[in-house]
């Protein structure tokens, strides 16, 4: 095969459709014993508009540019699928409006694995993306990155995000270098076993964050607290699509965080409500404390902000168990009908 870019357009292909398109987020919880798919993986996307399938060549092309080693690009989620969300406006919990519209989700498969530098990549492929183009008509490119080896290791393990990825995704650049393995079956009993050891990393790592930040707060250092909040809040938030997906997001941003877990809840609304100047300000002080709280000397944070930001990451923590504990008793009741 070429190594120059390019988007196959001509070849029939099957896809699955859904007569729900507001499914915002489907994932597969097994294997479904397509394995042709792994062979001779989709290609064709000219089931989408020419709009879409414009933007998908312009995508392969910066990703290439940003990308030195890819090897392959593949189209995943709901716009692979065709059951993608052109623009959805709702009210939240709070009462304001929110607007959901479906990411571009690409996985860029390199011989490398690009691990801190794919939150960069994925910024400047974005601003490079929307460049020009009307704000109401740019799509969010949502970016998973992993090297072939680690995406291969995962197949043949049977980690069902990966799986469904490939089963159900559309192949947008191939330089034809390497093939993809063929998984075997993944019950649930085992996504069970696998969410569950991904879960518990993540809790034990939100409690001892908690505990540093108790220290700080009694010490007066209401700065440090701020970010040993931000990092419980970012420990929690990623472990509800390691337990949806058995995929760890690697951004650090908690308003990215949070839009890429919405697919699979929406009761984090009531965590982070912005309906008010105030609670915008909040939001974004815990937002910024990541970085901010550590290489900022003039980064303000007061007892009064610590106490609202607590609370709010008090609750967060409750719903998070609360969401993960009804998708294991899901695994457990799936478990017992095969």
């Amino acid at each position: 095969m070429s190594g120059a870019a390019r988007i196959a357009t001509a070849q029939p292909v099957l896809w699955v459709e859904y007569e729900n398109k507001k499914d915002k987020c489907h994932y597969a919880m097994i294997f479904r014993g397509n394995f042709a798919n792994f062979v001779n993986m989709k290609s064709d996307i000219t089931f989408l508009p020419e709009r879409k399938q414009r933007d998908l060549h312009q995508l392969v092309g910066l990703i290439r540019e940003e990308v030195k080693d890819v090897v392959m690009i593949i189209l995943y989620g709901s716009y692979a699928t065709d059951t993608y969300v052109e623009r959805d406006i709702r009210r939240d919990y709070g009462g304001g409006k929110t607007e959901y519209r479906s990411d571009y989700d690409m996985m860029i498969v390199t011989r490398q694995r690009l691990g801190e530098r794919e939150g960069t990549v994925e910024t400047r492929i974005q601003d490079r993306f929307a460049a020009g183009k009307p704000e109401a008509e740019v799509v969010n490119v949502h970016i998973v990155s992993e090297s072939i080896s680690k995406l291969n290791d995962a197949l043949l393990m049977g980690r069902y995000f990966y799986v469904d990825v490939v089963s159900e995704g559309v192949k947008l650049y191939d330089s034809g270098e390497y093939r993809l393995e063929t998984p075997r079956e993944l019950d649930y009993a085992e996504i069970k076993t696998m969410a569950i050891e991904y879960y518990q990393p993540k809790i034990s790592r939100s409690k001892r964050f908690t505990r540093y930040g108790k220290v700080a707060y009694e010490d007066g250092e209401y700065v440090d607290c701020s970010f040993f909040l931000h990092q419980v809040a970012e420990s929690l938030i990623k472990a509800i699509s390691l337990v949806y997906i058995l995929y760890g997001h690697k951004d650090h941003d908690l308003k990215e965080l949070l839009k890429k877990t919405k697919c699979h809840t929406l009761e984090l609304i009531k965590v982070f409500p912005r309906d008010t100047e105030e609670e915008e300000r909040l939001f974004e002080l815990l937002r910024r404390a990541y970085l901010e709280a550590r290489y900022n000397p003039n980064f303000v944070v007061t007892k009064e902000d610590v106490d609202a930001l607590h609370s709010r990451v008090e609750l967060l923590k409750q719903i998070v168990e609360k969401v993960c504990r009804e998708r294991f008793d899901y695994y457990d009741s799936q478990a017992g009908k095969h």
